[in-house]
């Protein structure tokens, strides 16, 4: 009688494993190469998008009339959201699955390029790349876990090489694509180029990454702790920005370099 009664629940643990997308239940021949597809591309949006808007910066301030202050706002706001929420980004998709949070963050990349192409003005243009930082910081960290997840011990220290490599010629592209595109189309194309990438990596992501998460326990997000190093970045930036205009000793410009460091 024993050994009856304990079947059922043997059966459904061993079913719930089988279900687990671990890198013994995967086939990496088939499946593989579309992982390293959506991650590569993904992440590649936001290098890319690093490096090839300092190229359009001279055209975008002139159709804009731009300040020189507003202009380097421009890559600012999109650094400084992408490097103060990467840890938040990371955390998300080991607590609600990384598939999730990665296309989560290429939807949200998209949406934010989209209204940077569109925006009319400068106030538009930097809050849109604000956007466009919290995108980028949802679907970069993501990339990288998916990979390490799902590829197997033998087989993901070349994964991670492909994709380290692929993230340094991005990068090397993103200038030279930018001013492609700037000299042949407009500086807005350089934000509207990533809407037919994200389409394809989302479909690479739904038809063939499967959805993963970590088996630990995940201690409490530290979201106040987010809040105060974005603002605290920001304080920062903002001051060594203004010193230009207004000067070191100036009030404001003392006052946001001394908070950014007391934060």
């Amino acid at each position: 009688m024993a050994n009856i009664s304990e079947r059922p629940g043997n059966e459904l643990k061993n079913f719930a494993q089988a279900q687990l997308p671990s890198p013994s239940n995967l086939d990496m021949q088939k499946t593989g190469p579309w992982i390293l597809a959506a991650t590569i591309l993904g992440s590649g949006m936001v290098f890319i998008d690093t490096s090839a808007v300092n190229v359009a910066l001279p055209r975008l301030q002139t159709d804009l009339n731009a300040s020189a202050t507003n202009v380097q706002w421009v890559v600012v706001a999109y650094v400084l959201f992408l490097a103060a929420l990467m840890l938040v980004g990371g955390s998300l998709g080991d607590r609600f699955g990384r598939k999730r949070i990665f296309a989560s963050g290429v939807i949200l990349f998209a949406l934010a390029s989209m209204w940077c192409g569109l925006s009319p003005n400068m106030s538009q243009l930097i809050a849109a790349r604000a956007v466009q930082g919290v995108g980028g910081a949802l679907l970069t960290p993501g990339s990288l876990a998916i990979i390490r997840a799902l590829f197997p011990a033998a087989q993901r220290g070349r994964a991670i090489g492909l994709w380290s490599g692929f993230a340094a010629i991005t990068s090397v592209l993103g200038p030279l694509l930018g001013g492609w595109l700037v000299q042949n189309a407009s500086w807005r194309w350089v934000f509207f180029i990533n809407l037919p990438l994200a389409i394809f990596v989302l479909g690479i992501i739904f038809w063939r990454v499967p959805e993963s998460r970590s088996e630990h326990r995940q201690a409490a997000l530290d979201w106040p702790g987010a809040l105060l190093a974005t603002c605290s970045l920001g304080a920062l930036i903002y001051g060594l920005i203004e010193s230009d205009n207004l000067g070191f000793g100036h009030p404001l410009v003392l006052g946001t370099l001394a908070g950014g460091l007391i934060a």
